[in-house]
């Protein structure tokens, strides 16, 4: 097999979960591009099913399926209608987080825990799911979406829950790793730094003096951009990284050097 043909996904089937927008969507694309199956996996139907009939044009199947992450029940829903759809699940990209900036002394008890609830709980609830179809395939490559905040202490903004839930995606990860070797599966995270999509745009626009800060605590001195996560997404979820297990990928600009 030649190392190019390491990075063919053909005959495989992948969901994004989080994938109508931003990093999801760019990484789905890396995936549909390899020739993977897609599904694009989020609440909002309305930019999930424009984000899948952008990339049916690559030429590989492509759908959308609404699901709540959080739910159990619809996380289970998901995995059975991908399977009546595509017979298999290959890949599971666990990308569908968010975050808040407040000070520890003012945050909410809700607000923790919905942010626990999106950022690391989700991924629990996916993965097992997977997991289970992916023991019975006796393979399979699960991409956990954690971020450099899993690894630092952002600054200035305050934003413990998400540092924490980040932190908890990473040893999952690891965790999920040790135990699902044994099958087959390889589990995987991706730590991003502060990256520019569709819908922090205007967050790096309009807060001069904060995100200057970033970008001087940065060694590139510049945000990243979707595209930038597509290398590292492919390369997980083929075969090219077959002896890649419980392993955390900064892609940062360098961010966490210092």
């Amino acid at each position: 097999m030649s190392v190019m043909d390491k990075f063919d996904l053909r005959g495989r089937c992948s969901i994004v979960t989080g994938a109508a927008m931003g990093l999801g969507k760019a990484m789905a694309e890396a995936l549909a591009e390899a020739g993977s199956d897609i599904v694009i996996a989020d609440i909002n139907m309305e930019a999930a099913e424009a984000t899948a009939a952008e990339l049916s044009r690559i030429g590989t199947r492509v759908t959308a399926m609404r699901c709540d992450v959080t739910n159990p029940d619809q996380a289970e829903q998901l995995s059975e209608s991908v399977l009546e759809t595509f017979g298999r699940i290959d890949v599971l990209i666990n990308n569908a987080g968010i975050a808040k900036h407040v000070k520890i002394e003012d945050m909410k008890i809700e607000d923790w825990r919905t942010i626990m609830d999106v950022n690391l709980n989700s991924v629990f609830i996916m993965s097992q799911i997977v997991g289970r179809v992916m023991i019975r395939q006796k393979r399979g490559s699960i991409i956990n979406i954690a971020s450099m905040s899993g690894l630092i202490v952002n600054t200035p903004q305050c934003q413990c829950a998400y540092n924490v839930s980040k932190a908890g995606v990473i040893m999952l990860t690891k965790s999920l790793a040790s135990e699902w070797a044994e099958h087959g599966i390889r589990v995987n995270s991706i730590a991003p730094g502060y990256m520019k999509t569709e819908l922090t745009r205007p967050y790096f626009e309009g807060n001069g003096e904060m995100v200057q800060r970033w970008m001087d605590l940065s060694p590139m001195k510049r945000p990243g951009t979707p595209d930038e996560l597509q290398g590292i997404a492919l390369y997980l979820a083929s075969d090219s990284s077959s002896f890649v297990t419980g392993a955390v990928f900064s892609i940062d600009g360098g961010y966490t050097v210092w």
